[in-house]
């Protein structure tokens, strides 16, 4: 018996399992096997039905949980649903929410300012959750933008229109979401 070959350490054996181990590198070398393998599987999914959506002209569902742009509710007689309990201020993790209430004249309290920094909201929907009478939420409203950077921040008067505006969908999606809370 001759001495170990240390300058090939990848073949051991005998000759024949030498060669054979060579030809195998050859092929995984030159062949590319796992190229043709990745490249059959993107094959296959090319003459598969294809699933994009041609946003905007076509939408994806959405559950009556999605967390998007927020909206202050009111009550069907007219009168804001808030009750400056500052709870939402006091739960959000962000720092988003800047309440300023004041009493009035028959003693209940209302919000004088309550604005939402969405450059800061994170949508964890945290707010809504703390909220005692059901008046900030967040609606399914995702396509929004601003006219400059420097309005990041919805005023009370925008919440309550967006409430009036979309109050419908919003009380049909705590509608479909009401079995689970």
């Amino acid at each position: 018996m001759g001495s170990p070959d240390f300058s090939r350490p990848w073949v051991t054996g005998s000759p024949d399992h030498q060669n054979i181990a060579m030809i195998s590198r050859f092929i995984k070398t030159w062949l590319l096997p796992e190229l043709i393998r990745g490249l059959s599987v993107t094959g296959g999914y090319f003459f598969k039905k294809k699933f994009t959506v041609q946003y905007p002209d076509e939408k994806t569902p959405k559950s009556p949980r999605f967390r998007g742009l927020h909206a202050l509710r009111r009550y069907p007689n007219g009168e804001e649903r808030c009750i400056a309990c500052k709870l939402c201020e006091a739960v959000c993790p962000a720092l988003a929410i800047t309440i300023e209430s004041e009493e009035r004249d028959d003693g209940t309290r209302r919000t004088t300012r309550y604005d939402i920094d969405l450059f800061k909201c994170i949508y964890c929907g945290y707010c809504e959750e703390a909220c005692p009478v059901d008046s900030i939420v967040l609606t399914d409203i995702h396509e929004y933008h601003f006219e400059t950077g420097a309005s990041g921040t919805i005023s009370k008067q925008d919440l309550l229109q967006i409430g009036d505006t979309h109050e419908p969908a919003i009380a049909r999606a705590r509608q479909a979401d009401s079995p689970y809370r």
